[in-house]
């Protein structure tokens, strides 16, 4: 059996209570304790927030657009699109990557709402009956979708509750819509639904319609398009995805004689997924802060130990145990300390995660934070991977303290009072 660790199980699991541990050392462990179920409960949570707001963030950009676009290498980067076909053997080859979801056709152009009090500038988002309306369907606050099946063009479309409320429109109105090209071109188009994601640039700015509409206004064929919306199974590897598509669409020339331009969504929107990025410098920092906390306590509690055992300390080097073999004693017996900390600090920072992903207890202001409560999502693995790396650090900042035990004299600690 090992020595060491068997006198530290005796010292901390078989010694009675009452005389386990003196007046001084008993606040001292467990303020200990707590300091390391403090740290790794702030780290649990601020993963998990940071974790949940990132997705929910990323998620609603991907629902404005797709992970992955194809459009027109002449194309600028207004909402004027430029028109692009697509053969029926290339939509197949792109179907057939492995990483690739769902396509959908779409084209966008400006437009204008005028009511009879107001107007409003937006973008007409046009799609095919291909789209996916998961993202909007699951942020619609009124009426319904709408339905592109018919074989002729629909002119339901699906508004934000901004606009709606800007321009004072409902469910079932008509409403004037301005296309300024050459000639200004108004179309009536029927509100089916409003839809509402926090995120108030996009919501102001979009407006979904039927594809086919557009095409009629640029006085397009029906095998012309702005572009091809991509969805991925794994967001993780859309960047790898995006390469294949690129790969398969590359030396290739449509029959307007434009080349094919790839875009993921991190592409697309480079100023918001930056500042998601540097969130994670952010949780870095709270990490590196709890565990110097959890370590400092760690680190007083360890001294205090050893000052409390001091005379068995004395007794053990006279019966002639080495240093290390001491130090070791006092380092399992931190492992057990750190492993309470770290079981007590789960149990907290989950049980708080669980409660506001339940209760949604922490509202927020979607006009600054783009959700209206806060976002909590909890992965295994991060869990896992934070109470390794607290332990791994906490015991590491134990070892130079606890070369103090070298420094101890036998004659002295065993008349130590």
């Amino acid at each position: 059996m090992n020595l060491e660790l068997f006198i530290a199980r005796k010292i901390h699991f078989q010694t009675p209570a009452k005389k386990r541990k003196s007046n001084i050392t008993k606040p001292a462990v467990r303020i200990a304790i707590a300091g390391i179920a403090l740290g790794i409960a702030v780290m649990i949570i601020s993963v998990g927030v940071i974790t949940g707001f990132k997705h929910e963030i990323r998620e609603k950009l991907i629902g404005f657009s797709s992970h992955i676009q194809i459009t027109s290498l002449t194309n600028n980067n207004t909402f004027e699109m430029a028109p692009i076909s697509f053969s029926a053997t290339l939509v197949d080859s792109i179907k057939q990557i492995p990483g690739v979801r769902k396509t959908c056709f779409y084209c966008t152009k400006p437009a204008i709402i005028k009511t009879s009090n107001d107007f409003q500038g937006l973008a007409f988002n046009g799609v095919d009956n291909n789209y996916d309306w998961t993202f909007f369907k699951n942020n619609l606050k009124e009426g319904r979708l709408p339905d592109f099946s018919d074989t002729i063009p629909s002119k339901e479309i699906l508004i934000s509750r901004k606009i709606a409320s800007m321009l004072n429109i409902s469910v079932g109105d008509g409403i004037l819509t301005y296309f300024i090209q050459n000639n200004v071109k108004v179309r009536k188009f029927t509100v089916s639904g409003i839809y509402e994601t926090g995120l108030q640039d996009f919501d102001k700015m979009f407006m979904i319609g039927d594809l086919r509409q557009v095409q009629s206004l640029n006085g397009w064929n029906s095998d012309e398009v702005g572009g091809m919306n991509i969805w991925v199974k794994d967001f993780n590897k859309s960047e790898e995805t995006a390469y294949e598509i690129f790969e398969t669409t590359a030396n290739k020339f449509e029959q307007h004689g434009s080349t094919y331009y790839t875009r993921t969504i991190r592409e697309l929107q480079p100023q918001i997924f930056g500042w998601l990025a540097l969130l994670d410098t952010n949780v870095i920092v709270i990490l590196i802060l709890m565990m110097s906390v959890a370590g400092f306590n760690m680190i007083s509690g360890l001294l205090i130990l050893i000052l409390d055992k001091t005379n068995m300390i004395g007794v053990l080097k006279s019966m002639g145990l080495r240093d290390w073999s001491i130090r070791k004693i006092f380092l399992y017996q931190s492992c057990f300390l750190i492993g309470k900390g770290l079981l007590l600090g789960n149990i907290f920072g989950i049980c708080i995660c669980f409660i506001q992903d339940y209760f949604k207890i922490i509202p927020l202001d979607s006009s600054v934070y783009y959700v209206d409560t806060v976002p909590i999502i909890l992965q295994p693995t991060a869990i896992i991977g934070l109470n390794i790396m607290a332990a791994i650090a906490s015991l590491l900042m134990l070892l130079v303290p606890s070369h103090v035990i070298a420094k101890i004299s036998p004659a002295k600690s065993i008349r130590f009072e």
